[in-house]
């Protein structure tokens, strides 16, 4: 079992996203995604998220916001990836290049529109409901085969 985020930094109508092209044997590859990775020892899903985001883009971030929870069974084939999703409008710093791939600020209303993840165009909708989600998303050989989600 792995632990770890996923964060959208939002500002002025786009959303951070990372295109995942540097790293050759990235599971990611070719994929935008959002920021963010593993938990450390000891880290809070919050600790992890400002970390992640301060090493691959250079943003300290304040006040994440805890949108939901997203189970990956069996995700990369080998663990389950339990995913603790933040959005964050508040951010300060200078953007770096970053090691994990090519950061882009994406207009929202481009976002769906990109090589994502197929369960990535279902759940970026959510962040703007005013509700927690709880879903699984179920992917064999790269492929989404069946999700659920539960909103609270």
């Amino acid at each position: 079992m792995k632990l770890g985020t996923l964060c959208y930094l939002k500002k002025d109508g786009k959303t951070l996203m990372i295109h995942r092209v540097k790293r050759e044997n990235d599971f990611h590859r070719d994929k935008y995604n959002g920021l963010g990775g593993k938990f450390e020892l000891g880290e809070t899903p919050e600790e992890c998220a400002v970390r992640e985001v301060k090493e691959e883009s250079g943003f300290i971030i304040k006040n994440p916001v805890l949108k939901g929870i997203i189970t990956f069974p069996n995700f990369d084939g080998i663990d389950d990836w339990y995913v603790f999703i933040f959005v964050i409008k508040e951010f300060a710093g200078k953007m770096i290049d970053s090691p994990e791939g090519n950061l882009e600020w994406v207009d929202d209303k481009e976002l769906l529109d990109l090589p994502l993840w197929e369960g990535d165009k279902i759940f970026i909708p959510w962040f703007d409901q005013d509700k927690f989600f709880s879903a699984k998303f179920v992917y064999e050989n790269k492929k989404l085969i069946d999700w659920n989600v539960v909103f609270y």
